[in-house]
């Protein structure tokens, strides 16, 4: 029960429901029972004493039963319902929520398919505990405890009898708890297995035909299949096993209930309408132990559900805001790392090793270096996606632990080089940073970005939908929204994330023509490969193993004979030998 007392904060606010179902459950039970008890009564008070004047007044009280009964399974339905769809409201709301402030290192390592699978097949899945099953637990439970009452007032020969049967079931029914909870977990960690290949094959089915790599999808596809096939045979199998066994142990109670009260009739210690009546009521009894373990399948399949989702409620914020945070308007955009390495885990080798530099407002620092060598690092720790393992980074010298994460991210505009779009209009993916953005000051960010052009040849220009991640626009294309999205916050700081990668080289000189302006006014960081992409730059930081390892302008750093020349000449070497062939 630990993991539905750490959830308890979800569904408790909304007890009233369940407390008001419970109580309609009740009655319900209550009215079950008695069901027996006019059976009784027509056969031995009407039948065998054949007082016949009793069948208006049975029958007129036996059709106010079945209508409140009607009414109050109802109202119990209603309401037992409604308690689970608030509960889970709530719990999928602080889902999305946790998700959406846990650091990127929990992200490095989550796989999207498994966390979809989380936030609909588990919450369904506890949601259907609380709406049904933990009602049904207390309704079983009542319904054993009044029959039993009413058993023992009829025969307690009999009832003891029925009590003897009863901890066969019980134990029965635990073995079947302990062995099928651990199938169930499986079963959900197979399926979030699964959903994340489905989710990971449609999102990269341009490279999977671009290499004719079906089969070799389908061939993984096949073992995820498998697994979870096998995981619910074994389910399965635990279900096959137990579920006759317990219809065993009722039948043979069944049987020995017959054979002892058709006894007692005989000898006249009990009545035939009591005999009747009594095995009615055992059937409220053997037949709620054995539903026992569709309860605790149901609560199985909960609890390994309410587990994966505190895997990521309780999922610790690696990078949160600091009790006591400064305010100010805006940033003017002085940058200063001093001393920082980086270790993304505390096992990890470093990836940045003892950082340290210094940018003015306004300035432009362009940064290269081989893949993994640090670039976008630098500027993730700028805005607190990570945190220093070691050193401290400034903004306009304060650290930025001084700031809030809300108003940091917002002065930092980022463009990467995977360019993100959302299933929008192309206006709302530009605004997405500032929604109140006016459509003139839109416009502007996109012919700032190169963009307006080929907006305004779309179908319905800025109001276009857009397919998932940007469908139906070219590499180049969802950069520059990218840019233009980034443009429009108005930042103070500006990272172009090798933001230029996927456009053709016309159209990267025209863009960064028109950065050239916006750039001048606010510190900005060039992540590129190309030299042409940053060679204007203030300073130019060349990385290496997570090391600065050579800096300067681009004319001092070509007389330096480092690495950065090394480069130089590589790719104009190759821009010489493309030129000579032509």
């Amino acid at each position: 029960m630990e993991t539905f007392k750490k959830l308890k904060q979800f569904y408790w606010p909304y007890k009233k429901y369940f407390i008001a179902s419970l109580f309609f459950v009740l009655i319900v039970t209550g009215i079950t029972v008695v069901y027996p008890m006019v059976l009784q009564l027509t056969i031995d008070e009407v039948i065998m004493a054949e007082n016949y004047d009793l069948i208006p007044v049975l029958s007129v009280g036996f059709i106010l039963l079945m209508a409140i009964k009607g009414i109050t399974n109802f109202l119990q339905q209603y309401l037992g319902d409604l308690f689970g769809i608030k509960s889970v409201y709530l719990l999928r709301d602080s889902l999305y929520k946790k998700l959406q402030h846990l650091s990127f290192t929990y992200y490095d390592n989550a796989r999207t398919g498994d966390t979809m699978s989380r936030l609909t097949m588990d919450v369904e899945g506890f949601k259907f505990f609380l709406a049904a099953g933990l009602k049904e637990l207390v309704r079983v439970v009542f319904l054993i405890g009044t029959s039993l009452i009413v058993m023992f007032y009829y025969s307690i020969p009999l009832a003891l009898l029925t009590m003897a049967v009863m901890p066969f079931l019980i134990v029965v029914v635990r073995k079947f708890d302990q062995k099928v909870h651990p199938a169930f977990r499986s079963i959900r960690r197979s399926l979030g297995n699964l959903n994340t290949r489905i989710q990971e094959n449609v999102s990269g089915m341009n490279t999977v035909k671009s290499l004719s790599k079906e089969d070799f999808e389908i061939d993984r596809f096949t073992i995820d299949n498998k697994e979870y096939r096998e995981v619910n045979i074994k389910t399965s199998h635990i279900w096959a096993k137990y579920f006759p066994l317990m219809e065993l142990i009722g039948n043979i109670a069944m049987v020995s209930l017959l054979i002892f009260g058709g006894w007692l009739v005989i000898e006249g210690d009990l009545q035939l309408g009591e005999l009747v009546a009594f095995f009615s009521l055992v059937n409220y009894i053997i037949g709620p132990l054995m539903h026992l373990g569709f309860i605790v399948n149901q609560f199985s399949q909960a609890k390994a559900s309410g587990e994966r989702l505190l895997d990521i409620l309780e999922a610790e914020e690696k990078v949160t805001d600091f009790e006591k945070t400064v305010t100010v308007d805006k940033l003017k955009g002085d940058v200063k790392f001093k001393d920082v390495t980086l270790r993304y885990y505390e096992d990890d080798d470093e990836a940045l090793k003892n950082i340290d530099f210094e940018v003015p407002a306004g300035k432009t620092i362009g940064l290269i270096g081989a893949t993994g060598s640090g670039k976008t690092s630098i500027t993730q720790l700028m805005a607190r996606f990570y945190q220093p393992s070691e050193g401290e980074v400034y903004l306009d010298g304060r650290l930025t632990t001084d700031y809030s994460l809300a108003f940091i991210r917002q002065q930092i505009g980022f463009v990467f080089q995977e360019a993100f779009l959302f299933s929008t209009t192309i206006r709302d993916n530009i605004a997405f940073g500032n929604p109140h953005a006016s459509m003139d000051e839109v416009i502007e960010a996109a012919k700032r970005a190169q963009a307006h052009d080929f907006i305004m040849e779309m179908p319905k220009g800025y109001d276009t939908m857009l397919g998932e991640r940007g469908m139906g626009l070219s590499g180049g294309q969802r950069q520059r929204i990218s840019i233009a999205r980034a443009l429009l916050i108005n930042p103070s700081i500006l990272v172009l994330d090798d933001a230029t990668s996927a456009v053709d080289m016309e159209t990267e000189h025209r863009i960064q023509r028109a950065l050239k302006e916006v750039m001048d006014d606010r510190t900005t960081f060039i992540i590129a490969h190309r030299i042409s992409s940053l060679k204007h730059a203030d300073e130019i930081l060349v990385l290496d193993d997570g090391e600065i390892v050579e800096r300067g302008t681009h004319e001092e750093l070509l007389v330096n004979g480092g690495p950065y020349q090394r480069i130089y000449d590589i790719q104009y070497k190759d821009r010489d030998a493309i030129t000579d062939i032509s």
